[in-house]
């Protein structure tokens, strides 16, 4: 019988949901627009603000790990906690919390990941600079392939170790976030 993954330590959940990067896939805007209808069923909807389709698999042709990142942002006199125990009852698995943001995955099994996978953040509203570098991409497409080469140069040195594979594209993200956000001032 395999470890439930809340037992597992870092080190054995990274062995387990590996680094692993794949071509561009249409089918991901498709998971998207599922799990966003699913999540709008599931709250009332003025308790939502924005759902989007972040991270590398909404930025066209490059390639991206097989998760699908979806940012929701709530009203900032939301309770997080409610929202918390909602995914959960919906399936989620809750990853982390700081004091105004919530990560949940769904898709993670103690087999492997499952054949769709989600990132969920959770953020009160404004709490979205990966709007500003998803669209700074899409706008830049020769940019989003500098960011394309750097995952992969990335991916294979930093397989088994999610935190130092994000850590290195920390200064490339900022970068481009900080240009967006100069270009677009107030855009969302």
């Amino acid at each position: 019988m395999a470890k439930p993954l809340s037992q597992m330590t870092l080190e054995e959940l990274w062995q387990l949901f590996p680094i692993f990067l794949v071509p561009h896939k249409k089918e991901w805007d498709d998971w998207y627009q599922e799990e966003e209808k699913q999540l709008l069923q599931l709250f009332p909807s003025k308790s939502i603000k924005r759902i989007s389709h972040i991270g590398s698999t909404a930025i066209p042709n490059i390639w991206a790990k097989n998760i699908v990142d979806i940012l929701l942002e709530v009203p900032r006199d939301s309770n997080l906690q409610y929202f918390k125990q909602q995914l959960l009852n919906a399936g989620y698995l809750f990853m982390s919390e700081s004091e105004k943001r919530l990560s949940f995955n769904k898709g993670y099994t103690e087999k492997g990941f499952a054949e769709k996978v989600f990132h969920l953040h959770l953020r009160y509203q404004g709490d979205h600079d990966e709007l500003y570098f998803r669209d700074y991409l899409k706008e830049h497409p020769a940019i989003a392939k500098e960011y394309e080469s750097l995952k992969l140069s990335l991916w294979k040195a930093y397989e088994h170790n999610r935190d130092a594979y994000t850590d290195a594209k920390t200064d490339f993200i900022r970068k481009y976030t900080q240009q967006a956000k100069k270009d677009h001032k107030g855009r969302y």
